[in-house]
């Protein structure tokens, strides 16, 4: 799967948001200054050659909707963060950001909790 530019991934939160919509829907759901509806309507094709979007046609106008959901571009470009800025380590990734030091005490202990959540029920999986 291909990485998204800062516009295509624009217009891809939008569509998850709406679920489907036309050009003019992508419009009035992005922020101003609007861009031109050729604009638009050209990422979006370009969207859809990359297989990120799909849709039906209704006389001379397009409905579009996402192909890929917002959790499968969330996994592939995570992963390519890991590999490329944390030496393929999740431990390190995690280690980067638990030593932000904007990251407050509170965020930090509801992270361990997840972890802690997580740990358990995998334990569970092996178990059964």
């Amino acid at each position: 799967m291909k990485k998204l530019t800062k516009a295509e991934e624009q217009i891809m939160q939008v569509l998850w948001n709406l679920e489907k919509g036309f050009v003019k829907d992508i419009i009035r759901h992005l922020p101003k200054p609007k861009p031109a509806y050729n604009t638009v309507s050209t990422i979006v094709r370009i969207l859809e050659k990359k297989g990120f979007v799909s849709h039906n046609a209704f006389g001379k106008t397009h409905q579009y909707f996402p192909t890929v959901t917002k959790d499968d571009y969330k996994k592939i470009y995570l992963d390519n963060i890991v590999k490329n800025y944390f030496s393929d380590s999740f431990k390190e990734m995690v280690s980067f950001f638990a030593s932000d030091e904007n990251m407050s005490i509170e965020e930090l202990e509801e992270i361990g909790k997840m972890i802690n959540e997580e740990i358990k029920k995998q334990k569970r999986g092996e178990n059964e």
